[in-house]
């Protein structure tokens, strides 16, 4: 009863609505919130402050930066669940729909800043990534990791200069190299003639793929990842489109503090955990396989390989004594 109490007093505030319904679209940190709110970082933080204490928000730390997210499950989980049948008045709805609006430019600047950095530096893009791990090193610990497994029809998700498409194409039926960047995909285009199998460039969203449901056998996000500030959404949207029994292979870096790279290569993300990357995987229906960490260079780079469940994942049928049949538990 204490705990429905406190949940119900915090979500008793205007402003802590709003927040929480922003917070149910995207994480935000406490200076976004304030912008779209048009108030002041203390105030704001004074209301969320409340919602974490009540247990509907939680404080996720990266390098400088907060980044706040609703609790998923529980009594708040289940509450928040029915948020969309709220009877908001017309004034409130108005309020939540402004809102939204506010929200929107935000995620509009946050891709229109990587864009400019993609624009900026497509022609060295391949450079900057050097400064890391030797990419002939992270590219050899990829071939691999998939050696012997059946690419069929491969998405490259975030394709850049075409690395990727190029050094799987030989062992792919058809590949699909997908990136926001015109300036990027131009650059594929010129160094992806004459491969042995199609290959399509297309531009898209990591968050939106222009693909129907279970129709990609394999794909790839290779040092993309960082650039998403839901990354996430972008895992459950891979699943999405992978066939049963498809795999997923990303890689990326690992939990770092260099905060330079938020300004110089607009990165949104300083790395990712295990802990991470299984739970995501495990949310969009992929089993986490296995990982490697490479060492050298300024950061550690991570892969991380996971398949897409299918049938013969589920646990077997047993015959109970009574003759009636139950899966037994994963």
């Amino acid at each position: 009863m204490t705990e429905l109490l406190d949940i119900f007093r915090a979500l008793a505030d205007p402003t802590r609505l709003r927040i929480v319904a922003l917070l149910r679209e995207m994480e935000l940190a406490i200076g976004e919130l304030a912008v779209v709110l048009d108030q002041s970082q203390p105030r704001v933080s004074r209301h969320v402050r409340i919602l974490v204490e009540a247990g509907i928000v939680e404080r996720r730390r990266e390098g400088s930066w907060v980044f706040l997210r609703i609790i998923r499950g529980g009594a708040v989980g289940d509450i928040l669940a029915h948020a969309d049948d709220w009877p908001f008045s017309a004034r409130e709805a108005l309020v939540v729909a402004h809102d939204a609006r506010r929200l929107a430019a935000i995620r509009t600047e946050r891709v229109a800043a990587a864009e400019r950095y993609f624009a900026e530096h497509a022609a060295e893009w391949d450079a900057i990534r050097s400064r890391h791990v030797a990419e002939s090193e992270v590219e050899a610990a990829m071939l691999a990791m998939l050696h012997n497994r059946r690419l069929g029809h491969l998405l490259d998700i975030g394709t850049g200069t075409g690395r990727m498409a190029e050094i799987f194409a030989p062992t792919a039926r058809h590949v699909t190299a997908l990136d926001r960047s015109p300036d990027m995909l131009r650059i594929a285009r010129a160094k992806l003639t004459d491969q042995p199998v199609p290959v399509d460039l297309i531009q898209g969203d990591f968050l939106n793929l222009p693909m129907a449901d279970a129709t990609i056998d394999s794909i790839v996000i290779h040092q993309a990842l960082h650039f998403a500030h839901e990354p996430d959404r972008v895992i459950a949207e891979a699943g999405r489109v992978l066939r049963g029994g498809g795999h997923l292979l990303v890689v990326d870096f690992a939990p770092h503090e260099d905060e330079e790279l938020r300004t110089l290569a607009a990165h949104a993300r300083l790395g990712f955990s295990d802990a991470q990357i299984r739970g995501w995987f495990a949310s969009a229906g992929l089993l986490l396989e296995t990982t490697q960490t490479l060492e050298g260079g300024e950061l550690a780079v991570k892969l991380w390989l996971g398949r897409r469940r299918s049938d013969e994942d589920q646990p077997p049928v047993v015959r109970d004594g009574d003759g009636s049949h139950k899966r037994l538990a994963a």
